[in-house]
């Protein structure tokens, strides 16, 4: 069942991959005219949602015309920035971001900060994380700056201890007490959802748990703190674009107290402004 998920997956990605290089052919996306449409790559919860209500009403007021593609990985819209087949992508937080551009050797830089997507462990076993029994398996997100975060929420709980300095990067090699005798299960972030069952607990990104039908701030175990947070979701562009005036109109529309109502009203607390 995982390689059928993962298969249909990748037919999705290659169809939209092609849809934007279409974009990008035509000349819509790579344009810094003022005046032409603006492509955004976006993750469909909450990202795209988010991108929607600015499309749906505030974007004409202001003079953008706003292109949404949403994409459901977190390779497609970093790649599709660089090559310039989208003009902007809203998914990701730096620490990602910056991982991303070490290997990838992209120049992709942050706009601004636009929302927390807090990071919270889910189970269909236990109620309380001081319930997971002796051997417990636990789901973690594979990429290397979420399964850092992933290990830190653990570890801010007393669940593990991680080895000093560890960081973003940290990787369960950097788990040195794990008292509860944890067992470790790396999948990709988006499968994450999807394999509660088999698991006693997944620690799951904030959209792709909305995504899936969960509620963060209801149904997590454990939920990421917000204040001092780095992991703040940005709009980001090619370095060089930061000053295209159609991606400084979005910003400024991402910015706005509507989008901030809107999200408070539409998340309640599984999703933060950071602006």
């Amino acid at each position: 069942m995982r390689n059928a998920l993962k298969f249909t997956s990748v037919i999705a990605t290659a169809g939209i991959a092609l849809s934007l290089a279409a974009c990008g052919s035509n000349g819509d996306s790579s344009s810094s005219d003022a005046n032409a449409p603006l492509t955004v790559v976006a993750s469909p919860t909450p990202h795209g949602q988010i991108l929607k209500y600015v499309k749906d009403n505030l974007a004409d007021k202001a003079g953008l015309k706003l292109n949404v593609k949403e994409v459901t990985d977190y390779v497609t819209p970093n790649t599709a920035v660089q090559d310039g087949s989208a003009d902007a992508n809203y998914f990701q937080h730096v620490p990602y971001l910056e991982d991303f551009n070490k290997k990838r050797g992209t120049d992709i830089v942050s706009v601004e900060a636009v929302h927390l997507e807090p990071l919270g462990v889910y189970s269909k076993k236990v109620k309380a994380v001081a319930d997971l029994p002796d051997g417990a398996t636990i789901g973690l997100p594979n990429d290397a700056t979420n399964e850092g975060r992933a290990l830190k929420l653990l570890a801010d709980n007393k669940l593990i201890t991680l080895k000093d300095g560890a960081g973003t990067a940290a990787t369960p090699a950097d788990v040195t007490g794990n008292p509860k005798n944890f067992k470790w299960k790396e999948l990709e972030a988006a499968q994450l959802p999807r394999s509660i069952a088999d698991v006693d607990a997944a620690v799951i990104n904030g959209n792709y748990a909305l995504d899936s039908g969960l509620k963060p701030a209801t149904d997590a175990i454990v939920l990421e703190k917000a204040e001092g947070n780095p992991y703040a979701n940005i709009l980001a562009v090619k370095k060089g674009k930061e000053n295209d005036p159609r991606v400084k109109k979005l910003a400024e529309l991402l910015h706005s107290a509507e989008v901030k109502k809107f999200i408070d009203d539409t998340f309640q607390g599984s999703v933060v402004p950071a602006f």
